[in-house]
């Protein structure tokens, strides 16, 4: 449902900040505060029809209500935003209050997150992209890690998203760590927007997940089609039409479409098209000189370490050439000491004189080569020496990635745990059931799968004291489940059935461990529901590999072992059929 009157607002209403609301349109059209600082955003339209201009807009309006943001600025263009505020502006250019690199995401995390420090991370001057990529996904990591525990409103605004969650490709590390927050930024207060002038380039879940889009002029029929999927084909027909500035703006809080003519920037604007006249740089401010003195320490400690490191090199290197040297003096003494002994052998018949006088000769070349052969012994160790210290400092930042890594992980998987409870608390909303009453029966099941895998364990312990190997015929049936026909035919009875294929091997380990079992006993072992089971059991009795058996009214079930040698040696006739038939042919 598309609106397009608003009541005129003032820049902020309401008595606290989950009221208060922006203003951002010509007309007076709003948003929520608090839904954008934690909202997952997209922003998009053609060059020229003003995304880049909404985005300032929403960010000069959050500035101005005391909401600072990080900006992710791949073009250059937001350092504008100085003329009117203080920012913290970052990069790799020499126009940046502050050369930075991947060292440094920590302490702007902590101004941006703990000092309430607007950030502008501009990564157009670095000519590596990968130095970029590593600056924006650790700065990215540490928000989100901060926030974890802060749990306050905060936006990361992020350019070109494209370039970091593309549709076409594989994510790298920094593209997962952007989807992330998207995904579970929000619970903790860590908002993301990103923003792209081709959403078909774009990874759908990353906008599919939005909660507020805006939609400016888009022409292009891969892109127009992106709108049709989103919001609706109405408005994929109508947003090429869009004049400049304008733009439907789709959010869950009103659950409407809104036709939006959006103010103009108030900030000097530094990504307009340039003209013939005479470019001015605004005045910009400055941020305090204590912030940047925080950053120049870590930028000075980062610069002794790798001077340090490549002095050490600089040092082995010449202890290298050293030895080359040393090398090549010792093969020469050795060429004099031939050249010795072939004089002294020529003078053989000359007085006992000229004998002592080539011993002599010989022993000062011995002392020579001893001299050299120690002294390259001398600089050998202490190239050695310098070299495992290079290594013990490689090692040291590696161990500390790998530590990192190791955080990042166990933060995973208690995050998983955090959803998979939510995720049950909001289900048991939903059914108006209490969880743990609720859950009862799972927990008795798992109860039951704990103490049957306890029995399973002592047997076999019980079975190895005793001097005894595995079950033969528990190995016996795992070889022929083994075999690759009736691994096809287990496949395809798996094909057949609505549950996943690691339910039909459940289903199978449990015949393997039990001579024979119920749907029922099969069930108490098994994360699938009863009628789950009975269809898998069903599809593998078609295809020869379990047995039905009825005991009364109740069918009890087994492997069917004469059936899986028959399946084998099938398998094996046609081989030689086919092995003979080649024969023929040859």
């Amino acid at each position: 449902m598309e609106s397009s009157t608003h009541p005129s607002q003032d820049e902020t209403t309401g008595s606290n900040e989950h009221d208060e609301r922006i203003t951002v349109g010509a007309d007076g059209y709003d948003l929520p505060v608090v839904d954008v600082l934690t909202g997952r955003g997209f922003i998009t339209g053609k060059s020229g029809s003003g995304k880049s201009n909404t985005a300032s807009v929403v960010i000069e309006q959050l500035l101005a209500n005391g909401f600072p943001c990080l900006i992710v600025d791949t073009d250059g263009e937001y350092y504008g935003l100085k003329e009117r505020f203080e920012m913290l502006h970052v990069g790799a250019d020499e126009e940046c209050d502050l050369q930075v690199s991947p060292e440094h995401a920590e302490k702007l995390a902590e101004f941006a997150i703990e000092q309430n420090i607007p950030i502008i991370l501009d990564v157009s001057g670095y000519l590596d992209t990968d130095d970029a990529n590593a600056l924006i996904r650790e700065t990215a990591r540490h928000l989100f890690t901060k926030e974890k525990k802060l749990k306050k409103p905060f936006l990361l605004v992020v350019e070109e998203i494209h370039e970091y969650v593309p549709e076409s490709s594989g994510l790298d590390d920094t593209g997962q760590m952007l989807v992330k927050i998207g995904k579970r930024g929000r619970k903790h207060g860590l908002g993301i927007v990103g923003i792209s002038q081709r959403p078909a380039d774009v990874k759908k879940d990353f906008i599919t997940q939005a909660n507020w889009l805006v939609w400016h002029r888009l022409t292009w029929e891969n892109d127009t089609k992106v709108v049709g999927r989103v919001a609706d084909t109405e408005y994929r027909d109508r947003v090429p039409d869009l004049q400049d500035g304008e733009a439907f703006v789709q959010a869950d809080w009103n659950m409407s479409i809104d036709r939006v003519q959006f103010k103009r920037k108030r900030t000097f604007d530094a990504g307009a098209t340039p003209g013939l006249e005479e470019f001015e740089r605004p005045d910009l401010k400055s941020v305090s000189e204590d912030l940047v003195d925080d950053l120049e320490e870590i930028s000075d400690r980062e610069q002794r370490r790798q001077d340090r490191v490549a002095q050490l090199e600089r040092t082995v290197e010449a202890r290298d050439e050293r030895i080359e040297e040393l090398e090549q003096e010792l093969e020469n003494a050795r060429d004099m000491t031939d050249m010795a002994q072939q004089f002294t052998q020529a003078l053989t018949s000359a007085a006992d004189g000229d004998a002592e006088s080539g011993e002599t000769i010989q022993q000062q070349v011995d002392e020579i080569r001893e001299q050299k052969n120690e002294e390259i012994r001398r600089l050998r160790s202490e190239r050695d020496q310098l070299q495992d210290r290079v290594d013990n400092l490689e090692s040291t930042v590696t161990d500390q990635a790998d530590r990192i890594r190791d955080l990042e992980q166990y933060e995973q998987a208690v995050e998983n745990l955090e959803e998979l409870r939510e995720g049950v608390a909001r289900m048991a909303d939903a059914l108006s059931m209490d969880v743990d009453g609720g859950s009862e029966k799972y927990r008795q099941k798992l109860e039951r799968k704990d103490e049957r895998i306890d029995e399973l364990e002592a047997a076999i312990t019980k079975l190895e004291q005793q001097g005894y190997s595995l079950n033969e015929e528990f190995t016996e049936k795992m070889d022929f489940l083994r075999h690759e026909a009736v691994r096809e035919e287990i496949d395809r009875a798996a094909s057949k059935t609505r549950t996943k294929d690691e339910h039909t091997w459940d289903v199978l380990s449990v015949l393997v461990d039990q001579d024979e079992a119920t749907t029922k006993q099969i069930t108490a072992f098994v994360d699938v529901s009863k009628s789950s089971v009975r269809s898998i059991l069903s599809k593998l009795k078609d295809q020869h590999v379990v047995h039905a058996r009825k005991r009364g009214k109740t069918p009890h079930y087994s492997l069917n072992v004469e059936g899986m040698k028959q399946i084998i040696q099938q398998r094996r006739k046609r081989e030689e059929m086919a092995e003979l038939k080649d024969r023929v042919k040859s």
